[in-house]
């Protein structure tokens, strides 16, 4: 089923769901808004709940349901392409077998949990002639494409800067990465830095036009969601046995039931519409839900904010700033030219356009760009992502946002140093030219 681009004709193009899980059925929901262009023929999932769940959700046969890439790729090719939304450390060992039986693949980030893993998945795309695009969704939010169209027509000049910040709300990081399944570098296999702002570090990659980042510092810790750090008499889990939970900005009920955030990862099954009474979720709370434990008494060892500064080959310099546990969640831009510069918040929907003004009783002009923020998160960059991707498969030219493997290594290239830089104290010296090695420490 290796379609040439004329062979669609106008018909759908046809997937397969890897791993069924939140960031899956986001992108497949593609299908159900646009059935024209994306038709869900499979699903690939151990779970076996889940597995029923995405069948009925999509009127996938019964015979295309299997537990397995190993099974789907023992059967003659099922569909144009694959979803693949399993956790990090599955990436390669998944993705590698789908390219080799013949299915282009969507690839939730990150493309690898370490570098290794990451040119192995480049150099087997490339080999396989099939495309890869990562699931960088922020690219094709309204707010940065616009960005970067402007950068691209020359408004601001050559870039000098760029500085970006990933605000955490305080809700985001104890669902994630102090209880949730991202709270551990040993379990999943990923930093908090690659596996919360990889995001980020492929926007200054892509802003950057380019350029090769060719050093990179950084440097973060886990500084307080730690044991030592408990509010005095806090418990070990909030409903159980915690006499603060009442006063506390943590506190599980109030995340989960009160303000019923984060369902999808708090409650199995609910991204799929499975359902819990309240007084299920206060039991299950209570007892081994490991949501419900006290935050500072978690099993959670990545960092709660870092810093990363990098320079180009071209002088132009950036930094990231990943601050944990904050009021607001919001990402912040700004980018300064030789010309003029630009700086915005994305979740504010615009950004300004400022230049010199030396004209006497002034000192600088500025525009005021509004973009269209969507409610289906990333700032309305989901969807958008996923039409890219069916669009590249029927042979349409991709967009300025087009995030192929190829065009999305550089922010692959600077985390890895970061962590690395992070770790040993040392700035790192990167060496993109040779593919076999992303860096050398100095």
């Amino acid at each position: 089923m290796n379609k040439r681009i004329s062979d669609y004709n106008g018909e759908p193009v046809t997937a397969v769901i890897v791993g069924a899980g939140q960031r899956s059925l986001i992108y497949a929901g593609y299908a159900e808004r646009y059935p024209r262009e994306l038709r869900i023929v499979g699903v690939v999932e151990p779970n076996p709940e889940r597995r029923r769940l995405t069948m009925e959700r999509f009127g996938i046969p019964g015979e295309n349901a299997m537990a397995s890439v190993t099974e789907l790729c023992e059967r003659p090719k099922l569909a144009d392409a694959a979803i693949n939304g399993t956790m990090d450390e599955l990436h390669l060992e998944t993705t590698l077998p789908l390219l080799q039986h013949g299915y282009d693949v969507l690839l939730e980030k990150p493309i690898g949990v370490n570098e290794e893993e990451t040119l192995r998945l480049q150099d087997a795309a490339r080999r396989s002639g099939r495309t890869v695009m990562i699931c960088h969704v922020l690219r094709y939010s309204p707010f940065y494409q616009a960005v970067k169209e402007r950068i691209a027509a020359g408004s601001i000049g050559e870039i000098v800067n760029i500085q970006a910040a990933e605000h955490v709300s305080y809700h985001h990081m104890a669902v994630s990465f102090i209880r949730g399944k991202w709270n551990s570098e040993e379990k999943c296999k990923s930093s908090m830095l690659m596996q919360k702002c990889c995001h980020d570090l492929d926007l200054i990659a892509w802003l950057a036009g380019g350029a090769r980042p060719v050093k990179v510092g950084s440097f973060g810790s886990l500084m307080q969601f730690r044991p030592e750090r408990a509010p005095e008499g806090a418990g070990t889990r909030c409903l159980a046995d915690c006499p603060i939970e009442r006063d506390c900005p943590y506190s599980a009920r109030k995340h989960y039931i009160d303000q019923d955030r984060w369902g999808m990862y708090v409650w199995e099954n609910n991204h799929l519409g499975a359902t819990m009474s309240r007084e299920e979720k206060l039991a299950s709370l209570r007892a081994d839900n490991p949501y419900g434990r006290c935050v500072w008494r978690c099993d959670n060892d990545v960092v709660d904010h870092q810093s990363v500064i990098i320079e180009f080959d071209n002088q132009a310099t950036a930094s990231l700033n990943m601050v944990g546990a904050t009021s607001r969640p919001c990402r912040t831009l700004h980018v300064t030219g030789t010309k003029g510069e630009i700086q915005g918040v994305l979740e504010d929907g615009y950004f300004v356009l400022r230049h010199p003004d030396p004209r006497a009783g002034r000192e600088y002009a500025e525009e005021k760009i509004t973009v269209d923020v969507a409610n289906d998160s990333h700032g309305g960059g989901d969807l958008r992502l996923v039409q890219d991707f069916v669009r590249t498969l029927r042979g349409e030219r991709p967009s300025i946002s087009s995030t192929s493997l190829d065009q999305s290594i550089y922010g692959y290239v600077i985390g890895y140093a970061a962590e690395q830089s992070r770790k040993s104290g040392k700035t790192v010296d990167l060496d993109v030219q040779k593919p076999e090695r992303f860096y050398s420490a100095q």
